[in-house]
């Protein structure tokens, strides 16, 4: 038996829950998200206890595959509309920075060119100073998935540590040519 799968989503005030066919959508005072759950689960809302269900028909391994990751989506799902999600990220070396103009934010990390990367609607993105940027979302996937592309375009290199990272990672630094002799 899948244990995550078993476990019931609590539904927190302020927050509705519909499920209509095999759509569950998930709305709160920081956005709305709908997810359509595959056939081998089925999906129920508990109006006495208040908890979303989620069950699974058969005892196949895909069933019960996809009876813990359900569970686990409509979990994210109700704590992103209501806490929402956030991934901070650092800029490290000498005269790299980041700004935002408009729906845009640029980077300035030790390429002949700037970088621009388009900011998705459903995010908010900020640059508290030049060398910190904030994603902020109620989708747990798009805050993890654009914060992946920004780190991406200038990762941490291993010799000085110099590019993007997430805020407290660590980067194992290598020692140099000088460090045989």
């Amino acid at each position: 038996m899948s244990r995550i799968g078993q476990k019931p989503v609590p539904i927190v005030s302020g927050t509705k829950v519909s499920i209509a066919d095999r759509v569950v959508d998930v709305e709160g005072p920081k956005g709305k998200l709908s997810y359509e759950h595959r056939p081998e689960v089925t999906v129920s809302v508990n109006d006495e206890t208040n908890a979303v269900i989620v069950e699974r028909s058969g005892n196949e391994r895909s069933s019960r595959e996809f009876h813990g990751l359900t569970r686990a989506l409509i979990a994210n799902m109700v704590e992103g509309v209501t806490k929402g999600y956030e991934k901070k990220l650092e800029i490290v070396g000498v005269g790299y920075i980041a700004a935002i103009q408009g729906d845009v934010l640029q980077l300035r990390v030790g390429y002949a060119n700037e970088l621009h990367r388009k900011i998705p609607k459903t995010l908010t993105v900020t640059c508290p100073d030049q060398t910190h940027i904030v994603v902020q979302g109620c989708d747990k996937q798009q805050v993890g998935q654009f914060a992946a592309e920004v780190r991406s375009l200038r990762k941490p290199e291993p010799y000085k540590g110099k590019g993007i990272r997430y805020e407290g990672e660590q980067v194992k630094i290598k020692p140099g040519k000088s460090a045989t002799k």
